[in-house]
């Protein structure tokens, strides 16, 4: 679980060209593996993140509304594509384009997920990181009980207002 001891800072760690960030959870979300360029960024060693939940990289500047979505496309057998805050041990952030898959045994029955992130378009984390901060906006007026509600519809009207899907606004920008 995410330490709440970690406070966030404006100190960013920017992926390289080549960097390929590789994880894979079970299906609850904890990681059951992480490559050495996770292990890097996120500022964690191997035995900290192996077995914890995904979410101990989760920056407070993400919405919960991106996750809830993120989470419904991958339970529901499809890839998910999003851009995504991480905050690592130290505190500090990073950003990455990040392709979320299910993975199957040989019957099609679910074992877990598997992400890979790269390096983000400078204009895609401006795009993205104003989206986000009107979807914590709109958390924070709702207030806890219905804050997620508050962002999905925020998100929820701005696709249908551009005319796209969420995954046909992420491959765009």
């Amino acid at each position: 679980m995410k330490n709440p001891n970690i406070k966030p800072t404006t100190v960013e760690k920017v992926m390289r060209e080549d960097d390929f960030i590789v994880s894979k959870t079970d299906l609850k979300g904890r990681i059951t593996y992480g490559n050495r360029i996770f292990i890097e960024y996120s500022g964690y060693s191997a035995s900290e993140l192996l077995g914890a939940q995904h979410n101990i990289i989760r920056h407070p500047d993400m919405p919960r509304a991106v996750f809830k979505l993120l989470w419904d496309t991958i339970q529901a057998r499809q890839e998910c594509f999003a851009y995504v805050k991480n905050m690592a041990k130290d505190g500090s952030f990073y950003w990455v384009f990040a392709n979320i898959t299910p993975s199957f045994d040989a019957s099609g029955n679910p074992l877990g997920y598997y992400s890979v992130r790269r390096k983000p378009k400078a204009s895609a984390v401006k795009t993205m990181s104003d989206l986000y901060r009107a979807m914590l906006d709109a958390e924070a007026r709702a207030g806890a009980r219905d804050a997620m509600a508050a962002s999905g519809k925020l998100l929820t009207d701005l696709l249908q207002e551009k005319g796209v899907s969420y995954e046909e606004l992420i491959l765009s920008i």
